[in-house]
């Protein structure tokens, strides 16, 4: 697949305020690994190749099992996700498919279980900004392949 364009070339800003909410994401004190399941997982669901290639290569560098990376698509049925990773998980799910189904209050407080009030905020924002990087490469086809996780560590799978 030919990319389209390089959004970070024809909008320099754009690409900057897309960071600058990145930059705040992991801020925010949620657990790196917790991140990383919910942009794979949101990016499973979206189909961008980028993201993916991405985040699961960082998923990985940082300790991350294969298996509870190949089982994402299905961690209902897999034993291997804690309760607050399952909550954030279908959070995630909800928001990304929100015409589907809306966001139930029965997930809400599930979600309230495991998150506090600033917890959820910050769990949503990084939802919302992996939705529109997943959004910024499938349009504009970013070509897929070349990331290098910065956590990779001399890895020779992570590329």
């Amino acid at each position: 697949m030919q990319q389209r364009l390089d959004y970070r070339l024809a909008s320099p800003d754009a690409f900057k305020a897309m960071l600058n909410t990145e930059a705040q994401i992991h801020k925010s004190g949620l657990e790196p690994s917790l991140l990383e399941l919910v942009k794979t997982r949101a990016s499973q669901l979206n189909g961008c190749a980028w993201c993916l290639d991405m985040h699961t290569k960082d998923a990985r560098a940082c300790g991350e099992t294969e298996q509870r990376l190949y089982l994402l698509t299905a961690w209902r049925e897999a034993p291997f996700y804690s309760e607050r990773e399952r909550a954030a998980l279908a959070w995630t799910e909800a928001l990304t498919q929100i015409p589907a189904h809306g966001v139930p209050d029965e997930l809400y407080a599930e979600v309230r279980r495991h998150f506090d009030e600033k917890g959820i905020v910050d769990l949503t924002l990084a939802i919302v900004a992996i939705n529109g990087w997943n959004r910024m490469n499938v349009a504009f086809r970013t070509t897929v392949g070349g990331y290098v996780s910065p956590h990779a560590k001399g890895q020779a799978h992570a590329r």
